[in-house]
């Protein structure tokens, strides 16, 4: 069974586009004005091929900005009239590997903080910020009571 596949030019191109968006640039360059560092595309620890969008490797954070139709959102679920099958077992692969990948997080000790493209920037700024602080300060408090 083949499935038609054909795609007009623009969905082509959205295929094809850059591992970045505007909306994950516009989150990283709020963070890095705020003096924040991070990776981009980084590399999950122990899972093949799968990155998170950008991650705090010293601190154990892994951001994901997750896009509401790749992503299966409850709030704008997809809408699709061409190769409804594929793309919706697409989507469902999309959201087995992201619980795969936050439970793998986890259980490495990381935190995993997702959040959804039609959430305003500047809340997905501030708790990212506020993630980084609590795990910083908690370092901080590891390094003091450990040289003591």
């Amino acid at each position: 069974m083949s499935l038609d596949l054909q795609a007009t030019e623009a969905v082509r191109r959205r295929m094809q586009r850059t591992k970045d968006n505007p909306f994950e640039r516009t989150i990283r360059s709020q963070l890095h004005a705020r003096g924040l560092r991070y990776r981009i595309h980084y590399l999950i620890p122990g899972m093949k091929r799968t990155t998170c969008d950008f991650a705090f490797p010293g601190l154990k954070i892994a951001v994901f900005l997750d896009g509401c139709f790749w992503h299966g959102c409850g709030t704008h679920p997809p809408s699709v009239k061409k190769n409804r099958d594929f793309w919706l077992s697409k989507i469902e692969r999309n959201r087995a590997r992201d619980a795969r990948a936050t439970t793998h997080l986890a259980e490495l000790g990381w935190t995993a903080l997702r959040f959804w493209e039609h959430e305003s920037a500047e809340t997905i700024v501030e708790k990212i910020v506020s993630a980084t602080e609590v795990l910083r300060d908690g370092q901080s408090r590891l390094r003091a009571r450990s040289s003591t």
